[in-house]
């Protein structure tokens, strides 16, 4: 399987509940996974922005292309090099970051590409969501499927506690960590009060995060 199996709606990309995780003063803004580049074009209305994408497929690049002020088709971790060096304010990551292969080395380089005191924005999947907990526990599962947390291109997966751990051991501090796409699960919520809201961080689908360049 590959990135086609994907259901197209994968691609869109316009994500409004993650634009506020992208600084305002933000003028030079690197997404990784642009899709067709409606949450780009959205940084660059509100921000004023110039606004890079990556994307590795190339129809949905081509599409980005009319959009956004420059687009690269191709893998990210293969076209970083290509990046110019201490140029961008904020690097954004959508649902991309669990994607490569070494997202030590790509969040150390993409770093380099930041000017100092740079950001990153990422929404990234939430591994102990308790849905996706469930089934390994109870159903003895893990089946990967074409999106979500399982998804059968995820080369990582992520808690709140290791995306925090990654971020530090790779020179960044984070600013904001939310819990997003929220699961209001009435036994999980009673469950978490009894357990003095050891379970809090299960509702979330996902988190998103900005961090700073240190």
């Amino acid at each position: 399987m590959g990135h086609t199996d994907k259901p197209n709606v994968y691609y869109e990309g316009h994500r409004p509940e993650m634009v506020d995780f992208v600084p305002i003063g933000c003028k030079r803004v690197l997404e990784v996974g642009c899709g067709k580049g409606a949450f780009g074009a959205a940084i660059k209305e509100r921000n004023g922005a110039e606004v890079w994408g990556i994307e590795i497929m190339e129809e949905y690049g081509k599409t980005a292309k009319k959009q956004l002020d420059k687009v690269m088709i191709g893998d990210f971790e293969v076209l970083l090099e290509k990046l110019p060096e201490n140029y961008f304010d904020c690097a954004v990551f959508n649902d991309s970051l669990e994607h490569m292969r070494d997202h030590y080395k790509v969040l150390t380089e993409v770093k380099k590409r930041l000017v100092p005191g740079g950001y990153i924005s990422a929404s990234i999947p939430n591994f102990r969501f308790y849905r996706n907990i469930k089934e390994v526990l109870f159903k003895k599962e893990f089946q990967y499927m074409s999106a979500g947390i399982l998804d059968y291109t995820h080369y990582r997966f992520f808690t709140k506690k290791s995306i925090v751990r990654t971020l530090n051991e790779c020179g960044y501090e984070i600013v904001t960590l939310e819990g997003i796409s929220e699961d209001k699960n009435r036994k999980l919520r009673l469950l978490n009060f009894l357990l003095f809201g050891f379970l809090s961080d299960m509702k979330y689908v996902q988190f998103g995060l900005t961090a700073k360049s240190v």
